[in-house]
């Protein structure tokens, strides 16, 4: 699945309507408008899809509405993780049969379990499917960290074939990268980090910046694949406002305000998620004013 996702997968923004029911019409034209714009797949459902708020007919519908419309132009991944392997494994047992080309699955968060058990979950759910399988660790919202040996042993496992890391430990990671078996690969989980993980041999992000300025990242993570590191930096160093401001409240508070901001129809949050304080709105109003609109803007 690594080498056909290619370099730039967007963690999609879940559109609501005002009364807090799935736009399923504006997320199908937000994941064409992504697949235009310099992305090679799709996450949905996941934290930034605002997964814990969904149930599971509205996540399985959703997962049809993408597919369909992006077709073969992108790779459509299903978030099925959960904290309970057995809801994670019959979720991942039905996404199959809505089209997406895999699942992410993110660590079982709250219960923190050991090594041995996160290593169980996950080869756990693998199994309840044929579809290729991205981990996801993010300790920082899940409150634990999944350590270099579990990884490695999952890598093992026969449809277990990238990670997603989150969890902003750049020797962790290289250690993954370095000791990996072929054909497992590592995407950055943070946007600004994914040069850096890119000099220890991460192939691409999962990124939330890249709802608004996926062609600027694609051509960084370009530049730097063919030799150009100082163009690389060049475009980290503009971009790296971008990708902090996104962060000034839990994501995706501010992901989403921003694409309304510029004209996606995404509309608001579902509780316990609120809105951009006014203030924090302000200051990503004047923060995209510096990005070239044509790249961000939905007209």
């Amino acid at each position: 699945m690594s080498e056909r996702l290619g370099t730039v997968i967007t963690a999609m923004v879940t559109p609501f309507d005002e009364q807090g029911e799935i736009n399923y019409s504006s997320a199908a034209a937000l994941a064409r408008y992504l697949v235009e714009h310099g992305s090679t797949g799709l996450v949905v459902s996941g934290t930034t899809g605002e997964s814990p708020t969904l149930t599971e007919e509205e996540k399985l519908k959703l997962f049809r509405v993408v597919v369909e419309a992006v077709g073969e132009k992108a790779a459509v991944i299903a978030g099925t993780g959960s904290n309970s392997t057995a809801a994670a494994a019959k979720l991942t047992g039905k996404a199959a049969s809505t089209g997406v080309r895999g699942v992410l699955l993110v660590t079982p968060y709250y219960n923190k379990p050991p090594p041995e058990g996160l290593y169980r979950h996950f080869r756990s759910v693998a199994g309840s499917t044929d579809l290729p399988v991205m981990l996801y660790n993010v300790p920082g919202r899940t409150g634990v960290n999944m350590d270099v040996e579990t990884v490695l042993r999952l890598a093992e496992v026969g449809n277990i074939i990238a990670l997603k890391e989150a969890g902003g430990n750049l020797e962790q990671a290289g250690e993954i990268c370095a000791q990996a078996p072929p054909g497992f690969s590592l995407y950055s989980g943070d946007d600004a980090l994914t040069l850096p993980l890119l000099s220890l041999g991460a192939v691409g992000v999962v990124s939330v910046a890249s709802h608004l300025v996926g062609p600027q990242i694609a051509a960084m993570i370009e530049h730097y694949k063919e030799g150009r590191p100082e163009e690389a930096a060049r475009l980290h160093q503009t971009l790296l406002p971008l990708f902090q401001g996104l962060f000034v409240a839990a994501n995706p508070i501010p992901v989403k305000a921003a694409l309304n901001l510029l004209g996606h129809d995404v509309g608001p949050l579902r509780p316990p998620l609120l809105p951009l304080q006014e203030e924090n709105l302000a200051g990503l109003s004047r923060l995209l004013e510096r990005y070239d609109r044509p790249f961000v803007s939905a007209g």
